[in-house]
């Protein structure tokens, strides 16, 4: 007969606990919609939605200090598939690129050996998405090609660098913290090293300016901010001046261009890098919490702040209009000088200790509504913003901010009614943005609601209490337990409580305090009850308390085992249960073990003092419970048969036998159980070999076998079938055959042997052993080792406790405060996300393979199918095999009830889908390209009915405008309104004559002559430059008068650009009106972003597109390669159908179908034949690609809709539906 394993497959896994220092900097919330973050030398994959860890990867030597998700900017398909990678850093200076859902590294990089201060993935170029920068430490920034690993170019820099900040809206532009200020680089670029060394600036730290305590104070912190004027300057400072550079963190603000933050720990500057100058200061009272890490937002100008007590803040800026008088009267006395960041909401903080303090904050770049929390005990808290709309009358209640209002858009289409269905989405969902002025507050009064924000958390997981740990798995699967079995962990913690784990998915059944110290063993009594002990330390005689319990996992109810006992006695060393379950040996220190029965918590026996001291012991397997239970069923059957025939034929022998069995039978009910004989093994301190029995309430010695010579004091000892193993403290393992009579000695030459156990399983004589400096896995019918573990060699933890899972499968607890499930090589790997059994479904389609990905985005976009609206992939023709179906179900199932509503919602529009889509998909760039297609196709094709001139503006705009953090690709009129308010707050920060100058510069460009007049009179005249303003001040206030003075100027213009001084000669031409020159002379001179910003402040629209389309056309150029910034920037002028003719040729054609889609409901495209020709080309080619992903249905619809193009592709398509028909 075959013998057989019956096996769970339990996956390979590791729960972790607490992190280590380390770790603090190494967290990261992708566009993925995960977190990753570093936990000792592993990384750890959580789903924020569900707040579950589905990946830990393993494969780093050392701590983990950075982890960088790849960014999702770029155009998905089946070539480029939606997948999961990610950078991790060691402090070894090791980086390694995973693909996290199979769990393998792609590549692996080294540069230097110290850990890597910072890293970064680049996001803006469309030429590579594999591009990694990387801070070697002390003083070189890396660029690697992290899908090759090769090294690009490395370049040092002349002091240590901390971190670095990309500029969000221009590539080349990266800021650089060092140990002594800030590095500007300009000249950043993928191809080659930056040639210059940057600009380097000093700051003089806040702390050091005698104005410091007065910041203190809340009221203070106005006057002091007039006396933290420069803080940024090209001197060094002097020593005295300057500590150290205690700037945590540097960072550009993504929601407008050229400001950074500087984090300090008691207060955030806000400086405008036009001037170099502080322009807001977030301070921080006397008595308040200082800093840790602040993240700025990119939809809304706020800042999500993590306070030293775990506390999380978010502060939006407070819109700069006076909310009296409207915009266009004179301004207050005292206007807001300022840019004032008003604290909206914070969550709970966390009771902070010496072990538990908040490690590092991340946010959700894609929604900017949730932050993850990551303390330093393995707990990641999931906090998620919710808004909720307030009376009209609660206002004035409310605090001195201003108020907030909730949006007037979603998803890029005026709300209106469609108000109070809407889920809080993402942060531009929830609250307006800067753009919503009080000005026309009375004319939005119908639909402006004030809002308030709150935290809820609405995640949590909790990791291992701190080591050490004692781990006991329960009793192995059999053909009896097959149908209720679990396979459940005992983990015994420092701390007393027991926690239970459910090792399918790795969650946390039950948590149990039972003990008041360290337990110290655990022992399995059944499928669902345990014995655990554990002692208190030793008081000065040695002795300790003994707590032994036994306890019921379903109820958690917990008896003292030994009663009374248990006080001032020698520590227990080891508690074993005998095979049958029937009894309990328990090994004292010194003193002499006792026998109990479990059944009936009694005690049977206790040895006597002359006893020997058992070193190890061990229940024998065999047992005589099969023989007793065929005499009971002998004795049950002649019952049987003396009931039936009261006939003569029973003997008198055979009558008294019944008698006495009766008695047995009724006993034996008694105690619902039949006592069967066990045996066990135990070895003395001389190392002589006892054998007891033990029977009902009896316990008798049967046997002594003396020592084996050439084996030291025995440490422990295992028992299968026919083979006992020992081990004993000098590292040799002696395998007996009991059945051939012949042992066995292996020197192992690995000191003393802590433990060992065999697998569970018929037959099956692997061998576990534990040593103090690791474990190996011995085979003990052959007689030879399988694997081995050794800490400081393979792995740099230490082994604590060790213990079959399954029978291929063990689990080790170490001290790194980690538990992992390893098979029999016991390498730590790791294991595929699909083969994960998770609780409950996480919504994350990178997991699916790309085919099916995509097929799945079609499904969501093209609704509604056949006239239905339905999340039941079912429903549609998908000829997929069904595993697939079912994973695509399984996704869909697990959105939130919310987005499936709006996704099920006929007055959802088809603008409004893709850009939940991408959201949904984390797309970093479809969800860009559809918030600007949205905003524009609604706002263009509004003013068409009303004047087809289209010279004014309608109302909607300006009440409705794109927020600044789409800069260039604003409208023009609230981008000039941006850029006043700008200047206004430069000059009033002005505090050298530098920065008079450049306000003065920017007030020229910007028209504004009169105040420009002013700040060039305020020149003193002890200055260099003051004759030259003087003139220039004349010249400004006279250039309105005749031609020939403008024919000079120009001419003068021309002359000085031609000799180098570009700025100059373009601010004369803009003095003159011919603004739209000096955008071609800086376009002729590569200043194209320059080019385009004057252009929307100066020009009317028709000019401003002409200078933007040449902006185009140079961005599109082969060298520059940027033509997915191409396309937003025509999207903001309208040029719909030359967007869709781009999309198409860039073989986007997913988005150009959509997009063609959205304009003719918008009827954005003029009717003629060359446009119908793209409509058709585009709806055929998509048709094509929608057949490769085997999505049928789509396919056909898009190949109907295609006109003569798609008429082949149809006939394809239908011809094997009609084969099989036929057939």
């Amino acid at each position: 007969m075959q013998r057989f394993t019956v096996n769970i497959k339990l996956p390979a896994r590791t729960l972790t606990g607490a992190l280590s220092a380390p770790n603090r900097g190494a967290a990261d919330w992708g566009w993925q919609g995960l977190i990753a973050y570093g936990c000792h030398s592993l990384v750890l994959i959580v789903d924020a939605n569900t707040a579950q860890t589905l990946q830990v990867l393993e494969r780093h030597k050392a701590s983990v200090v950075k982890v960088k998700w790849a960014k999702e900017n770029y155009h998905h398909n089946v070539g480029s598939p939606y997948s999961l990678r990610l950078a991790s850093a060691d402090a070894t200076g090791k980086i390694i690129v995973w693909d996290v859902a199979t769990g393998t590294a792609r590549c692996e990089i080294q540069e230097h050996s110290k850990p890597i201060q910072d890293m970064q993935w680049l996001w803006n170029q469309d030429a590579s998405r594999d591009l990694l920068l990387a801070v070697h430490p002390p003083n070189y920034i890396v660029l690697w090609n992290a899908d090759t690993g090769t090294k690009l170019w490395k370049k040092s820099y002349a002091e240590n660098i901390l971190s670095f900040s990309f500029d969000p809206f221009d590539p080349s532009h990266l800021a650089l913290l060092t140990s002594e200020g800030i590095v500007f680089i300009s000249d950043f670029s993928p191809s080659k090293a930056p040639a210059s060394s940057g600009k380097k600036v000093y700051i003089s730290s806040p702390h050091s300016s005698p104005s410091h305590n007065k910041l203190a104070a809340a009221t203070g912190a106005k006057k002091a901010l007039d006396k933290v004027k420069i803080l940024i300057s090209n001197e060094k400072p002097s020593a005295e001046s300057v500590t150290l550079n205690d700037c945590l963190q540097l960072s550009y603000l993504p929601s407008k261009r050229n400001y950074m933050l500087l984090l300090y720990p008691r207060e955030i500057l806000i400086l405008d890098l036009e001037v170099n100058q502080t322009v807001g200061v977030i301070a921080i009272e006397r008595t308040g919490v200082p800093f840790i890490q602040v993240i700025p937002c990119f939809q809304r100008d706020g800042l999500f702040c993590l306070h030293e007590n775990g506390c999380i803040t978010l502060r939006v800026r407070r819109s700069n209009c006076s909310l009296t008088g409207s915009p266009s009267e004179e301004p207050d006395a005292d206007p807001v000088q300022e840019l004032i960041y008003d604290l909206r909401s914070q969550c709970d903080a966390i009771r902070v200790t010496k072990t538990v303090r908040p490690f590092s904050m991340v946010c959700c770049p894609v929604n900017e509504n949730s932050a993850a929390l990551i303390v330093s005990d393995g707990r990641v808290m999931i906090w998620e913003l919710k808004s909720s709309v307030s009376g009209r009358n609660a206002r004035n209640s409310s605090s001195s901010a201003s108020p907030l209002y909730s949006p007037v858009s979603f998803c890029g289409i005026p709300v209106g009614a469609f108000q109070n269905k809407l889920p809080d989405l993402s942060l531009d969902n929830m609250i307006a943005g800067q753009g919503a002025s009080a000005g026309e507050e009375q004319l939005r009064g119908s639909f402006l609601q004030e809002v308030h924000l709150k935290f809820l958390l609405t995640g949590l997981l909790s990791g291992l209490p701190l080591p050490p740990f004692a781990i006991r798995m329960c009793p192995p699967l059999t053909t009896k337990n097959i149908k209720h079995y679990e396979p459940i962990l005992a983990v015994g913690t420092s701390n007393g409580s027991v926690l239970v784990f459910h090792l399918t998915s790795g969650v946390l059944h039950k948590e149990l305090s039972i003990h008041s110290c360290e337990v110290k063993g655990i022992e399995w009594i059944s499928l669902t009850g345990f014995i655990s002990f554990a002692t208190s330390t030793p008081n000065n005689l040695g002795l300790v308390r003994n707590e032994l319990q036994l306890v019921d996992l379903p109820t958690g109810r917990s008896v003292a085992f030994r009663g009374e006992r248990g006080n001032d006695e020698p520590a227990i060393e080891m508690i074993k249960v005998s095979h049958l379950k029937q009894y309990l040996a328990v090994v004292f220190k010194d003193k002499p073990l006792e026998i109990w029965d479990v059944r009936t918590c009694t005690l049977l026996r206790e040895m006597s003092k002359n006893f020997p001291t058992a070193t190890a012991l061990e229940w024998s397997p065999s047992h005589n419970l099969k023989s007793l239970r065929k005499k009971q069923l002998a004795a049950r059957e002649a019952m049987a048969r003396q009931t039936v025939a009261s006939d003569t034929e029973v003997t008198s022998v055979e009558s008294s036998v019944i008698s006495l069995l009766q008695e047995a039978e009724s006993k034996s009910e008694l105690s619902q159980n039949i006592s069967a004989r066990e045996h066990f093994v135990f070895t003395g301190a001389d190392g002589q070999v006892y054998h007891l029995t033990v029977e009902g309430n009896s316990v008798k010695d049967s046997a002594r076998i003396p020592p084996d010579g050439s084996m030291g004091s025995i440490t422990c000892i295992a028992w299968k079938g026919d083979i006992l193993v020992l081990g004993d403290v000098d590292g040799n393992l002696n395998f007996w055959d009991l059945k051939a009579r012949v042992s066995r000695g292996i020197p192992t030459h690995r000191s003393w042997v802590r433990k060992i156990r065999f697998a569970p399983g018929k037959g099956n004589q692997k061998l576990l052993a534990m040593y103090n400096d690791g474990a190996e896995i011995w085979d003990s019918k052959e007689v030879q080792m399988v694997s081995s573990l050794r800490s400081g060699r393979n792995v740099n933890f230490r082994i604590l406790d060790v213990d079959w899972c399954t029978s291929d499968k063990v689990v080790l607890a170490s001290d790194d405060g980690c538990i992992r499930v390893l098979d029999l090589s016991m390498k730590p790997s790791c294991f595929r996300m699909d083969e994960q059994d998770l609780i409950e479904p996480a919504w994350c389609p990178y997991l699916l393979v790309p085919r099916a990905s995509l097929a799945l985005k079609a499904f969501l976009l093209h609704q509604p199918w056949d006239e239905k609206y339905s999340l039941d992939i079912m429903d549609i023709d998908y000829p997929e095999n069904e595993n697939i179906k079912n994973l695509l179900q399984e996704q869909l199932n697990s959105l939130s009830n919310d987005i499936k509503k709006l996704l099920l919602d006929p007055d959802f529009t088809l603008l409004q889908r893709c850009l939940l889509v991408a959201r949904l998909y984390g797309d970093e760039s479809e969800l860009h390209f559809w918030t600007l297609a949205a905003h524009y196709l609604h706002s263009l094709c509004q003013e068409k009915p009303e004047k087809p001139a289209g010279t004014t503006i309608p109302q909607e705009q300006l009440v409705n405008p794109l927020d600044i953090c789409y800069d260039i690709l604003c409208e023009n009129s609230y981008f000039q309104k941006f850029q006043l308010e700008r200047v206004n707050l430069q000059e009033v920060k002005r505090s050298t004559y530098d920065h008079t100058r450049k306000c003065a510069d920017q007030l020229l460009l910007l028209g504004q002559t009169d105040r420009a007049v002013q700040l060039l009179l305020e020149t003193s005249s002890e200055n260099a430059h003051y004759y030259c303003d003087s003139l220039k001040a004349c010249l400004v206030t006279t250039v309105t008068s005749s031609g020939p003075s403008q024919s000079t100027i120009k001419l003068v213009a021309t002359n000085m650009i031609a000799n180098g001084k570009l700025a100059e000669g373009v601010q004369l031409l803009c003095l003159i009106d011919k603004a739209a020159d000096a955008c071609r002379y800086l376009q002729t001179y590569g200043e194209w972003n320059r080019a385009a910003w004057l252009a929307k402040v100066r020009l009317n629209s028709e000019e401003c597109a002409d200078v933007l389309k040449r902006w185009v056309d140079h961005l599109c150029s082969p060298q520059v390669n940027q033509k997915s910034k191409a396309i937003l920037v025509l999207l903001s002028l309208g040029c719909f159908t030359r967007v869709a003719e781009m999309l198409h040729s860039m073989r986007y054609f997913d988005r150009a179908a959509l997009f063609v889609e959205a304009c003719l409901k918008y009827g954005a495209f003029e009717v003629n034949d060359d446009t119908n020709k793209l409509i058709h080309a585009v709806y055929a080619d998509y048709a094509r690609s929608l057949k490769l992903l085997g999505f049928k249905q789509g396919a056909v619809l898009f190949a109907s809709k295609a006109g003569e193009a798609g008429k082949e592709l149809l006939a394809e398509l239908k011809q094997p539906k009609e084969e099989v028909t036929q057939e």
